[in-house]
């Protein structure tokens, strides 16, 4: 299991080193742009690091490329992280640089879910 310091230097690290999927989302996330709620990047939630999260609504957005084909090791991450109070939304690289006004209203519908 990694540790907390190399989870938080792994997190920077990829904050630095992020995907055009994630820089074209993390654009209408940022600054509270998406219904006034504050999202982080690459936040560590032990014992791995969700790409998107937003704490205030027990929201986590996890962005799969187009070589993610680990269906079941996701399966058990979402799970693990829904006992510690997070949902779990999943969008794929190509759906959002092809629809991401389509991927925000998924987004915006989680978070005003109770």
């Amino acid at each position: 299991m990694t540790d907390r310091k190399t989870l938080h230097l792994n997190a920077r690290e990829l904050r630095h080193d992020m995907s055009a999927a994630e820089r074209r989302l993390w654009h209408y996330l940022r600054r509270r742009k998406l219904g006034r709620f504050r999202f982080r990047r690459q936040h560590p939630v032990p014992p791995w690091i969700a790409d998107f999260a937003c704490l205030e609504a027990g929201l986590l957005i996890e962005i799969d490329g187009e070589t993610h084909i680990d269906m079941e090791k996701d399966a058990r991450r979402d799970r693990m992280n829904a006992a510690k109070g997070f949902r779990t939304l999943r969008f794929s690289n190509q759906e959002i640089m092809r629809d991401v006004r389509g991927v925000l209203e998924v987004i915006l519908r989680a978070l005003r879910e109770p």
